[in-house]
């Protein structure tokens, strides 16, 4: 029946979407360096304040990319979006060359810049730490020691030469955050979380919370979206 048949055309478009949005969502990186400036400034009473904040920020975020979601939707028909998919071409790229506005012209080119240089930060912070952290498990393993001076600049130089490799391959990103970026960051930032809570001491106290229900739902509905995707 037809009305059977779109709502299942949207509960499936619902389902894929879902590793997208995970990883469009995603800031984990930044957060460690964020609770530990915060344990600095604010003690004990760094939970309280984080919390405060990040409801916040989580709110602007959401507002902010769906209000951009919807003008896009709405702006563009579904070919459009399919031929922006083809391209592989970040939308407000597609924007500025599928309307001929001036004024999208000039503002898309400077907000996708500000935009890749937010994430691209955001994602340095936490990435370098990672790296960093290896690395040096990596050296003291086998009884040497390197320079925080050394270890920065092959990090840098580590991250330059990757993000400049990805860009000159310039794989189909879509298909990455589909099929293995969106499902591995529900793995870690989903999943992980809710077993530590029942398994280490110290996060007992946030068992028990309906939130937490919601949240494993969302990371396993996630997960098993990569597994539609490999049989397609």
């Amino acid at each position: 029946m037809p009305a059977e048949g779109g709502m299942s055309s949207v509960l499936m478009s619902v389902w894929l979407i879902l590793p997208v949005m995970v990883f469009s969502f995603n800031h984990s990186p930044v957060i460690s360096s964020f609770a530990v400036a915060k344990r600095n400034e604010y003690g004990d009473d760094a939970e309280k304040k984080c919390s405060r904040i990040l409801l916040c920020a989580h709110v602007m975020m959401v507002v902010t990319v769906m209000f951009f979601v919807f003008s896009c939707v709405l702006s563009l028909s579904p070919a459009n979006l399919a031929e922006a998919k083809e391209m592989n071409v970040s939308i407000l790229t597609y924007l500025a060359n599928h309307f001929d506005t001036p004024v999208i012209a000039y503002a898309a080119p400077i907000v996708a810049i500000i935009a890749i240089t937010k994430s691209f930060l955001g994602h340095y912070i936490g990435a370098s730490e990672g790296l960093n952290g290896l690395v040096l498990k990596a050296v003291r393993s086998q009884g040497k020691e390197v320079s925080k001076k050394t270890l920065n600049s092959f990090t840098t130089v580590f991250m330059l030469v990757t993000a400049w490799a990805v860009a000159t391959i310039n794989p189909n990103i879509l298909h990455m955050i589909e099929s293995l970026g969106g499902p591995i960051i529900a793995l870690l930032l989903f999943i992980m979380p809710m077993y530590a809570i029942h398994k280490v001491p110290a996060m007992h106290k946030y068992s028990g919370a309906l939130s937490n229900v919601f949240v494993t739902l969302i990371g396993l509905i996630s997960i098993t979206a990569i597994f539609y995707s490999l049989v397609q």
